[in-house]
């Protein structure tokens, strides 16, 4: 895996932290300067963090479980949503359901009966139902697509949640703290990283820096997702190979007993 360019932070504009009143005093190891009342944020230490974050969510991907994304703030859910659906983990970019991870059964539930209405439509129930009904069932549909759609995929509670502005997502946050879930989050200066057990210090605010680390993310990801399909390849062919070679020694065996059943008779 390749180091992240600092370069390529600072043209995304990452460095650029919150107005120096509104800095938590917490992320002080972070920041490099103040300037024009603004403070800026130390990039060495950013790509040092995210270079972590990224090796640790790569092994978390070749293990084969999942990472929860969850970003609804404006500038971050679109950017969110087409970037981690392309490599198949789940996400929430519209409202956060309390209890999505501490009450995790009764959302799988919620998902159910998501696909109870499917099979209705495609079955003929639909049919039988009132103009009314069917309404009210579409829009029930709807709404539970809206929110939990994205999800539909995730059958157990994920390995570990990536957040975007913990300040906005505070309840996913300390949900995952609850259930000993890792955290992996861009922290911006006004925020308080000691709910995060990976911390990426970096502008969550601009779009293109949000956009270039949720980028570096996805590549770990893929990459992980990639090497996990090689050793489960690997691993076919050599039970294949081994269960022909058993095979074959089956019938050399055999073979030899006939031949020594042929050479006892032929000698008496």
């Amino acid at each position: 895996m390749s180091r992240t360019n600092f370069q390529e932070l600072l043209d995304a504009g990452c460095h650029f932290g919150h107005l120096k009143r509104k800095w938590n005093p917490k992320m002080a190891p972070y920041i490099f300067m103040e300037k024009n009342g603004i403070h800026i944020i130390d990039l060495h230490k950013t790509v040092v963090k995210i270079d972590e974050a990224a090796h640790v969510l790569k092994q978390i991907t070749r293990s084969g479980r999942k990472i929860l994304f969850v970003a609804t703030k404006k500038q971050a859910k679109d950017i969110v949503s087409e970037k981690i659906q392309a490599i198949g983990m789940p996400y929430v970019t519209e409202r956060w359901a309390g209890g999505m991870l501490t009450n995790f059964p009764t959302i799988r539930k919620a998902i159910k009966k998501m696909n109870v209405i499917d099979r209705m439509s495609t079955d003929g129930t639909f049919a039988t139902l009132s103009k009314r009904e069917r309404l009210q069932v579409t829009r029930q549909r709807a709404k539970l697509e809206k929110n939990l759609g994205s999800i539909a995929d995730m059958a157990r509670l994920p390995a570990a949640v990536f957040v975007v502005d913990i300040q906005k997502e505070a309840n996913a946050v300390k949900e995952a703290n609850r259930l000993n879930i890792p955290v992996f989050a861009m922290v911006d200066t006004c925020c308080d990283p000691t709910s995060v057990d990976y911390v990426i210090p970096a502008n969550d605010d601009a779009a293109k820096s949000i956009s270039l680390i949720i980028d570096i993310v996805c590549k770990a990801i893929s990459e992980g997702t990639e090497e996990r399909k090689a050793e489960q390849e690997k691993e076919e062919v050599n039970t294949v190979v081994k269960k022909e070679s058993k095979n074959s020694d089956v019938k050399d065996f055999s073979g030899k007993k006939i031949r020594a059943r042929k050479n006892r008779r032929d000698n008496n």
